[in-house]
């Protein structure tokens, strides 16, 4: 009988309590530039701006911080259009809304790709106040991205910022870190079992480190693969 371990995307994860994105929960090795950008353009976000976009592979965070933008100006008492390739009927654009944030945007079809540029050209434009930021993210750079002409044009002639993934070493340090604060002790055979059976990304695998938290401590055991295993199997 096999005993392959089933990969994260079997795992069954209670996606209500997965913590909400945050700037002090992004992890800006290699992207400080970025993050300072973001940060600048919060303090201010009714001034006039060029658009912002963030573009790197899959895991470096591209969603984490737009999730980020969105709650902080919700903090704020502001409002913000959300448009990603999972929204199906976008409103139309909010005189309101503070910033634009457009995530995916390589996914975008042909209906989303008008409703990004009418948002786009609605926020740099308005019809009354200054102009809103636009926040947008992809998996390349704006110039390689399969939109429409004068949509990916516009997103390309304002800041961009490649973002990196962390490394493997940079993912196993940021995790032993993590455990740490939790007062969790994970050998180093359980840190390898979790960096090369569950998914890499560091968002995954923080929501697998707080489920394993939980888990340990309703089970009064330390964290070892055959818990692991234990908590896959709904034991």
């Amino acid at each position: 009988m096999s005993t392959d371990t089933p990969p994260m995307k079997q795992m069954a994860l209670d996606i209500g309590l997965a913590p909400v994105p945050t700037f002090e929960s992004f992890v800006p090795l290699g992207n400080e530039a970025a993050l300072e950008h973001l940060w600048l353009s919060i303090d201010e976000p009714l001034r006039p701006s060029v658009p912002t976009c963030l573009w790197g592979a899959g895991g470096s965070g591209k969603t984490h911080l737009l999730c980020a933008v969105r709650e902080a100006l919700l903090e704020q008492g502001g409002r913000v259009g959300w448009l990603d390739a999972n929204t199906h009927a976008p409103p139309e654009f909010d005189e309101r809304w503070q910033a634009v944030l457009l995530d995916d945007c390589q996914h975008f079809n042909a209906a989303q790709q008008a409703v990004a540029f009418n948002w786009f050209v609605n926020a740099q434009s308005p019809a009354t106040g200054q102009a809103r930021w636009v926040l947008a993210a992809a998996d390349r750079p704006p110039a390689d991205l399969p939109l429409r002409e004068d949509l990916r044009t516009r997103l390309g002639w304002g800041d961009v910022f490649q973002l990196h993934a962390l490394g493997e070493t940079e993912r196993r340090l940021v995790l032993r870190r993590a455990a740490d604060e939790r007062g969790l002790v994970l050998s180093e055979e359980v840190m390898d079992y979790m960096l090369t059976r569950f998914a890499r990304d560091l968002a995954s695998l923080m929501q697998l480190l707080q489920q394993l938290d939980d888990y340990a401590l309703r089970a009064q055991r330390a964290v070892t693969i055959p818990l692991i295993k234990s908590m896959l199997d709904g034991g």
